[in-house]
């Protein structure tokens, strides 16, 4: 019902009972995200990664071409303008260990500073990404309630308030755009189920994943594809 997607469980392949299955064109993507969506020098200097060609972790995932995203832009023919994911990256600002990431790594502050840098001005965006949520489930970030309004910086170190938060804002700075926000099947199910009623409220699209092949928490080769 509504914008969520309850059959689909993948990103690029949009279901109708009619007219079969499609792959569709996204036009100029940003992706928001978290070490899922990383890859070493195809996001921001500075940001921590979880992808490479040499990577640290245990991972078969050593091309970018492996990668969900980089398949999902070839296979669409849509145009990737940014990739703002660092691994690690909660939505709200509470990381691992109680750290506060308002400042930082979060990705409320990461769209702020999009807006304050003037990207959107300079950047004409069709469709976003919001793939989070996964480290504000793995650092037991304060959960709170889900909020639509009337947001103090105090709500933001909670995840629900702030899944909400980033998704208005999102909303008000794109109000042309599609918004997908892909659902990690391995979350707090207190997270997990309630994304798409976030979802819905606001009018974007959510993806809640299934089954997807992982090693140590992250997709593999065969995870990748199976989110794209």
């Amino acid at each position: 019902k509504g914008n969520y997607i309850p059959l689909v469980y993948t990103i690029g392949v949009c279901y109708n009972n009619h007219k079969g299955v499609f792959f569709m064109n996204f036009g100029n993507v940003l992706i928001l995200g978290d070490s899922f969506s990383t890859f070493e020098g195809y996001i921001p200097e500075g940001y921590y990664i979880y992808y490479s060609e040499n990577p640290e972790k245990n991972t078969d995932v050593r091309k970018v071409e492996y990668t969900w995203w980089h398949q999902l832009m070839k296979e669409t023919n849509s145009n990737l303008v940014l990739n703002n994911s660092w691994s690690g990256s909660t939505i709200c600002y509470t990381g691992y260990d109680g750290y506060d990431c308002s400042k930082d790594s979060s990705f409320i502050f990461r769209v702020r500073q999009l807006i304050e840098n003037g990207f959107f001005t300079e950047n004409k965006i069709d469709t976003v990404f919001l793939f989070g949520a996964s480290n504000d489930s793995g650092a037991n970030s304060p959960l709170g309630e889900l909020k639509y309004d009337h947001f103090e910086e105090k709500d933001l170190y909670e995840a629900l308030p702030a899944i909400c938060y980033i998704i208005k804002l999102l909303k008000e700075t794109l109000p042309e755009a599609t918004i997908y926000f892909p659902i990690n099947d391995d979350i707090k199910p207190e997270i997990r189920e309630v994304i798409p009623t976030a979802c819905e409220h606001y009018g974007i699209k959510a993806i809640p994943l299934k089954n997807i092949t992982k090693l140590e928490y992250h997709p593999t080769i065969e995870g990748m594809e199976q989110i794209k």
